[in-house]
């Protein structure tokens, strides 16, 4: 199966100007091990990104770990504000990369692939909580950008992993998700407007068209043992605020890389190098 990942520069600047990109540790060894663990089941995996984003894995010494990287999206978004649409370099994206595909999250790794066949598999579906996805009468847009027929009781799908098998659908949900954040005017909180752009539209759009969809995990269910799947979460978040969380995190990450994928251990010094 042909996957990628996407990383975009865009927000970083807009809430950093004159700042150097950096990403943190605990995220360059999930990505590694994301990226390594796909191909390791065989498949293939691409980076998309952005200028910035090219130089960034060049100077952490971290390229050989996809298939392939490939600038493609524009560092400014092409007109999407990327504070407010943070993830909007994902979308363009994956406009842009031939379905079938697997759209994968830099942290969220696939230890055994599903079977992927004719539906749409997303990460997990989301419960409708008001503060986070509300009535989208509450949204400020401008002109008329979201089609009728759609069904707004429909649960949202986290898009941490995303495998659309039809091409038509995936210019569908794009194009329709791209044209909704070029409309959105800031009116509220930033995180309702791209969860909206991102996970509630798919399943919506999904069901107009009358195509089917699952889901890798359960819902209520999300933080058991992780045994085919990991996605970090807001571990990020703990890490950042625990040193010796985070410490312990990136060894257990080196010690994975050095027992399952021993011929990419060298990315190890390259990674503490880039570091230092």
């Amino acid at each position: 199966m042909n996957g990628f990942h996407s990383f975009s520069s865009a927000a970083f600047f807009a809430k950093n100007p004159g700042k150097k990109l950096t990403m943190s540790l605990p995220d360059i060894y999930c990505t590694v091990i994301s990226a390594l663990q796909w191909r390791k089941n065989g498949n293939s995996i691409t980076m998309l990104t952005d200028s910035a984003g090219a130089e960034l894995f060049s100077a952490l010494g971290i390229n050989d770990i996809w298939n392939d990287i490939k600038v493609v999206i524009p560092d400014d978004l092409d007109g999407i504000d990327p504070v407010m649409f943070w993830a909007g370099g994902k979308l363009i994206a994956l406009q842009q990369f031939s379905a079938p595909c697997a759209m994968i999250d830099t942290d969220f790794i696939v230890w055994e692939d599903p079977p992927f066949g004719d539906k749409i598999i997303a990460a997990h579906e989301e419960e409708l909580i008001p503060s986070v996805y509300p009535d989208v009468s509450s949204f400020r847009l401008k002109g008329k950008v979201l089609d009728e027929g759609l069904d707004y009781t429909t649960l949202p799908l986290n898009t941490a992993f995303l495998y659309i098998p039809d091409e038509d659908f995936k210019q569908y949900y794009t194009s329709r998700s791209i044209a909704f954040m070029k409309s959105a005017v800031y009116g509220g909180d930033y995180l309702t407007y791209m969860v909206f752009a991102e996970q509630r539209l798919l399943p919506m759009l999904a069901k107009r068209c009358g195509i089917e969809y699952t889901t890798l995990l359960d819902k209520d269910r999300l933080f058991l043992p992780q045994n085919k799947f990991t996605h970090l979460w807001g571990a990020k978040q703990k890490m950042r605020d625990d040193k010796a969380q985070l410490d312990k995190f990136c060894e257990r990450c080196r010690e994975r890389i050095r027992k399952s994928y021993p011929e990419y251990e060298y990315i190890i010094g390259n990674i503490e190098r880039a570091e230092k």
